[in-house]
């Protein structure tokens, strides 16, 4: 039971109060980037997401089976760039031969998958954190649930700006990033709420 209530807490804190996008402004390029248009804001973050737990899957052995039994810890970056880069021809290939709709309009953004800070946060953070190959999966999906939530709202806010009246000088992305702050800030209210559900 303590087991569930910890992965509970972690997937939840994951997704609304340690929002990689809202609150560590990881991810900001393809936040801003992709979120004009709600199918192709939803078709990056499930594609994030994939990449994540792809990218989890793949680094925390090799963190913890290959780069800390030999005290090569100093290599982490480098090779966790390498492995997300991997997953990523992967699942552009993937979705170039299964899906080329979704392929096409991700355009050049699919490949800043590879560029995403926010993948090779969670990777990273997972390590540090300290957690298990489980915690590190449920913090995975967790963030790129997370990324998606963010995705698909932003979205749904800039599809409202195109119609609003707004003052020349905050045209385009001024308007664009007042949204996001403004966004950011509203899931700031979600601190201690995830905790709160066990206490």
């Amino acid at each position: 039971m303590e087991l569930f209530k910890s992965l509970i807490i972690i997937l939840m804190g994951s997704v609304l109060v340690n929002n990689y996008v809202l609150t560590r402004f990881l991810g900001i390029c393809p936040f801003l980037g992709v979120s004009k248009k709600l199918d192709q804001a939803t078709g990056m973050g499930i594609s994030v997401t994939f990449v994540m737990l792809l990218a989890t899957a793949a680094t925390w052995p090799i963190q913890k089976f290959l780069l800390d039994r030999f005290n090569l810890g100093y290599l982490q970056t480098v090779v966790f760039i390498l492995v997300i880069a991997t997953l990523v021809q992967f699942i552009e290939i993937i979705l170039k031969k299964f899906i080329p709709s979704l392929h096409k309009s991700l355009g050049v953004y699919l490949p800043l998958i590879t560029t995403n800070c926010a993948v090779l946060g969670v990777t990273i953070n997972n390590i540090n954190d300290g957690y298990s190959f489980l915690e590190s999966m449920v913090s995975s999906l967790g963030v790129g649930l997370g990324f998606l939530l963010a995705m698909v709202l932003f979205s749904g806010v800039r599809s409202k700006l195109e119609d609003a009246d707004i003052p020349e000088a905050f045209k385009g992305i001024p308007i664009t990033l007042v949204a996001a702050s403004i966004v950011s800030l509203a899931f700031f209210g979600f601190g201690g709420v995830v905790e709160g559900l066990f206490a």
